[in-house]
């Protein structure tokens, strides 16, 4: 499975032709696309009209689903935010600490735009899903 950020699905429901919406396009067709919760609900909090909404909430339900954050993961997400801080690297949305470290910890690679995600990477051992 891949999970895919959510900067990713904006861009592919905007219909950005992209390598990395073209990964996200591939990986969905081959069925092993899935979602967290947290990108979940950042994509639907996104949309303006009630029928987009409706479609994407349709659409996303059929993947398959993980809840990031839960109390086994609260240490570890504090963990890995405050080994980056130490190296001068601060992460600017905590939900980005969440989701790379449930990608970490479940051996997940993620499909990712957003260069916060480039120190969990480089440091902490997350899988780059578009590199993979």
């Amino acid at each position: 499975m891949i999970i895919a950020d959510t900067s990713i699905w904006i861009d592919y429901f905007n219909g950005v032709d992209s390598q990395f919406t073209d990964a996200l396009d591939s990986g969905l067709t081959d069925g092993v696309i899935a979602i967290g919760d947290i990108i979940f609900l950042e994509i639907l909090q996104g949309f303006k009209s009630d029928k987009d909404y409706n479609l994407a909430k349709k659409s996303l339900s059929t993947l398959e689903r993980f809840e990031m954050f839960g109390h086994n993961q609260v240490l570890k997400a504090a963990s890995n935010y405050r080994k980056l801080r130490k190296k001068g690297i601060t992460i600017r949305k905590t939900n980005d600490v969440i989701i790379a470290t449930f990608c970490i910890e479940n051996k997940m690679p993620l499909l990712y735009l957003d260069k916060d995600f480039k120190p969990f990477v480089r440091y902490l051992g997350l899988i780059d899903g578009f590199k993979k």
